[in-house]
């Protein structure tokens, strides 16, 4: 079956639709959503999308959106996804801390994916391992912070817990 390179028309009838899985495709743009009024789960990993535009409509329904491995530079738009939950967006193109900020209004939003995008590799670089049973290096402490100053109710990021503010301060002195 060859890739689905555009979104159409037909998207909108799947009005009872809980989970769709478009990853692995060549979308660049995100369309005719308005008709699934009961999507909770969207995967769209892995394709050419730049932008998230035309996903304010499912803003009263979607707790999970999978949108890892595309060329999202902006997050413009995000904050109209009221119950978002789970929000996975690896291998983007986010370079300004101020898009990680807009997250803040999400207040459902407790966990993320953000490792591949500029903003982490300005901090952390090659030494990485999203292993969450690997020990977190200096550096890597700094990039969780700045999460955790940004989005204080976030309770886990990159596959690990934040643990309480009060255990992190120990673990300084």
């Amino acid at each position: 079956m060859p890739p689905i390179e555009k979104l159409d028309q037909s998207l909108s009838s799947l009005v009872n639709c809980e989970r769709l899985a478009l990853s692995s495709n060549t979308i660049d743009r995100i369309g005719y959503m308005n008709g699934l009024r009961n999507l909770k789960i969207l995967s769209l990993s892995r394709n050419n999308i730049k932008n998230l535009n035309g996903l304010e409509v499912l803003g009263e329904t979607l707790e999970q959106l999978w949108i890892s491995y595309n060329h999202i530079e902006k997050l413009r738009g995000i904050s109209a996804l009221k119950k978002l939950r789970i929000f996975y967006f690896a291998y983007n193109q986010i370079k300004d801390w101020n898009e990680i900020t807009k997250l803040n209004e999400l207040n459902l939003l407790e966990e993320i994916t953000a490792y591949g995008n500029p903003i982490h590799e300005r901090i952390v670089g090659e030494s990485f391992s999203p292993e969450p049973s690997q020990p977190m290096i200096l550096l890597e402490k700094e990039y969780y912070r700045e999460f955790n100053t940004r989005i204080p109710h976030l309770k886990k990021l990159d596959g690990r817990v934040f643990l309480d503010k009060d255990d992190d301060d120990e673990d300084n002195d």
